[in-house]
C-alpha cells in the first residue's frame, strides 16, 4: 500500500473523473435565453430554477473533454452512466482505450486509474480535504445536470441583477462565498461560483448554452475553472450524445495488482 499525497497526474484524472458531463439525444434547437431587467426575490429564483424539466432515470452520455493546467494540454473522451439520486459510473478513454474509472455512489468514492496501477476507496470528507472544496453525491450530480451545487431551498440568498442575470449570493457562511446566476427566461443556470479568499480557493463553473430534450432541459457544454495554490485548472467539456430511460448496467473492478492509495 502507498500513501500518497501530491500526485499531480491521479489528481488530474480525478478532476476529469468528477467533472464530466451530459446531453441528451434527438436534440432541438438551443433554448432562447432572456436578460434579467426587473428585480425578483430570491425565493421567486429559486421556485423558477427548479421548474427547469430534470424527468428521467437514468442517462448513457458520451463526451469530449479538454484538460488545461500551467503544465500541460490533454485531450480525451468520456463516458457517463447515471442512475438518478443514487450512482454514477465515469469511464475516461484515450484513442478508445479505458484509463481510468470512477463509481460515484451518495456514501462512497471508488476510482482506479491504470497509468499508475493505483486505486481509491473513501468517503466525500477525504475527498473534499484532498480537493480543497467541499464535495457530495447530489453536488456532483447537479453539476452535471445544471442545477445549483447546493439545495437553494435550505439556504438564505441576496438576490440581485448583475451583467444581465439574477445572481444569488449565499448569506449563510462568512468563510465561504457562494454564488449563483440564472438567465431571466426559464431560469437556467449559467455560471454557479464558490470561493475561499483566505485559503486561495475558487471554483466557477459555466454553462453557456442549454438545449430543449424530451426528458430535460440540460447544458450543450460545461467549462470549469478551478483555482487552488495559485494554479489553474481548466476543463472544458462538450457533449455529443446521450440515451435515456434505458437499462444500463455500471461495471466497475479494480483490476488484479493495483496499489490502494490512501490520502492525508
Amino acid at each position: 500500500m502507498k500513501n500518497i499525497r501530491k500526485n499531480k497526474a491521479w489528481k488530474y484524472v480525478m478532476l476529469l473523473a468528477f467533472f464530466t458531463s451530459i446531453i441528451s439525444c434527438k436534440s432541438k434547437t438551443v433554448i432562447a435565453e432572456a436578460t434579467a431587467t426587473k428585480k425578483m426575490g430570491a425565493d421567486k429564483i429559486v421556485s423558477n430554477h427548479y421548474a427547469v424539466k430534470k424527468d428521467f432515470k437514468t442517462a448513457y452520455i458520451k463526451a469530449d473533454v479538454e484538460y488545461k493546467d500551467e503544465k500541460q494540454s490533454l485531450n480525451v473522451s468520456a463516458d457517463v452512466r447515471i442512475q438518478k439520486d443514487e450512482k454514477i459510473l465515469l469511464s475516461v478513454r484515450v484513442f478508445g482505450y479505458t484509463v481510468a474509472k470512477a463509481l460515484i455512489t451518495p456514501k462512497e468514492v471508488k476510482y482506479y486509474e491504470k497509468s499508475g496501477n493505483k486505486y481509491f476507496e473513501g468517503d466525500y470528507s477525504t475527498l473534499s480535504k484532498w480537493l480543497g472544496t467541499d464535495l457530495d453525491f447530489k453536488k456532483v450530480q447537479n453539476m452535471l445536470i445544471g442545477q445549483a451545487f447546493d439545495d437553494l431551498n435550505k439556504g438564505k440568498y441576496e438576490a440581485s441583477i448583475e451583467e444581465g442575470l439574477y445572481k444569488l449570493e449565499d448569506q449563510s457562511n462568512k468563510n465561504t462565498e457562494k454564488a449563483f446566476f440564472f438567465e431571466a427566461s426559464q431560469f437556467l443556470i449559467k455560471r454557479q461560483e464558490i470561493s475561499q479568499k483566505t485559503k486561495n480557493r475558487m471554483l466557477k463553473v459555466s454553462y453557456p448554452n442549454h438545449k430543449d430534450y424530451p426528458e430535460v432541459i440540460l447544458p450543450t457544454q460545461l467549462i470549469i475553472e478551478a483555482l487552488q495554490d495559485n494554479k489553474t485548472t481548466k476543463i472544458d467539456i462538450e457533449y455529443k450524445s446521450a440515451t435515456f430511460n434505458e437499462e444500463i448496467s455500471f461495471p466497475y473492478s479494480v483490476p488484479d495488482g493495483f496499489d490502494r492509495i490512501f490520502i492525508d
